[in-house]
C-alpha cells in the first residue's frame, strides 16, 4: 500500500509518547471505496436507526458510543463469546456484498457488531479480540480516520488511514493481531458495521503469540480512569 503521512492531528496520543514520522498501512490491511451507492447507504441507515442500541460497557464503565450485536457478542465481564440475536435481514445483504469484495466465504462471517458514534464519540487504542480471525468493516455517514500504532522499542510505529463514508476495509494477519487501532472523537454521526468470523482455539493461541509487548513501563491499552473519558470507549 502507498505510504500514509502521519499528520499531527491523527497521531496525537493521550500520553504524548514518542513516535515514528511515517509508516505504510499495516500488512494485512485492505481498503475499498464506495462499496454501496448513496441510496443504499441511506436505506441501511434507516434500518440501523431502529435497532435497540445500548451504551458500550467495559468493566463497569459506560461508553459514549452505542452498540448492538448479532450472531455472537463478546462478553467483557466473562471474557467469552456469547450467542446473540440472529442477523437482521438487511445485514445478510451487507454480509454478502462485503464477503464478495474481500473474496471470503459469506457463511464465514458469523458475528456482526454495529457501532453508533454520536458527535464527540470515538474509540481508544485497542486490538480486536483474538477470538475473531479477521475484521471486515463498513463505514456509514461521517468520515473518520483510523489510526494504527505498534510498539517498536521505546517508540511506536504509526499509520493513519482515512475512512470515507460507504468505504470498507479488511483487517487480518499483523494488521489485526499485532497493531492497535483507534478513532478520534467525531464531529458528526457515524455508523459502522463490523463483520467477524470466530477463531478456533489453535488460532486463538497463535493470535496471542503475535500480540506485541508494550514499550517498557507503557501499557498498550489504557482502561478509562473516570467517566469523563467515556468518549474513548
Amino acid at each position: 500500500m502507498r505510504a500514509l503521512k502521519t499528520d499531527a492531528t491523527y497521531q496525537a496520543d493521550l500520553f504524548g509518547r514518542p513516535h515514528q514520522a511515517e509508516m505504510t498501512a499495516p500488512e494485512g490491511f485492505r481498503h475499498w471505496a464506495e462499496i454501496f451507492s448513496p441510496e443504499v447507504e441511506m436505506d441501511l441507515v434507516r434500518h440501523i436507526a431502529e435497532l435497540p442500541f445500548k451504551p458500550f460497557e467495559f468493566h463497569g464503565h459506560l461508553g459514549y458510543r452505542r452498540v448492538v450485536s448479532f450472531g455472537f457478542r463478546y462478553d467483557y465481564a466473562r471474557r467469552t463469546i456469547e450467542r446473540s440475536e440472529p442477523m437482521a435481514a438487511f445485514l445478510l445483504v451487507v454480509r454478502r456484498e462485503l464477503a464478495a469484495v474481500a473474496g471470503k466465504p459469506e457463511a464465514a462471517f458469523v458475528q456482526a457488531l454495529i457501532n453508533e458514534y454520536p458527535p464527540g464519540a470515538g474509540i481508544g487504542w485497542h486490538r480486536d479480540k483474538p477470538q475473531f480471525d479477521l475484521v471486515m468493516d463498513l463505514s456509514l455517514l461521517a468520515p473518520c480516520v483510523l489510526r494504527f500504532r505498534r510498539a517498536a522499542g521505546v517508540k511506536w510505529d504509526r499509520a493513519a488511514v482515512p475512512l470515507a463514508r460507504r468505504s470498507a476495509y479488511l483487517s487480518t494477519g499483523p494488521a489485526r493481531a499485532a497493531w492497535e487501532h483507534s478513532i478520534t472523537p467525531l464531529e458528526a454521526l457515524r455508523y459502522s458495521i463490523t463483520l467477524e468470523p470466530c477463531f478456533s482455539p489453535h488460532q486463538n493461541q497463535v493470535a496471542r503469540r503475535l500480540a506485541p509487548r508494550a514499550p517498557r513501563g507503557r501499557p498498550l491499552c489504557r482502561a478509562p480512569l473516570n467517566p469523563s473519558e467515556s468518549r474513548w470507549l
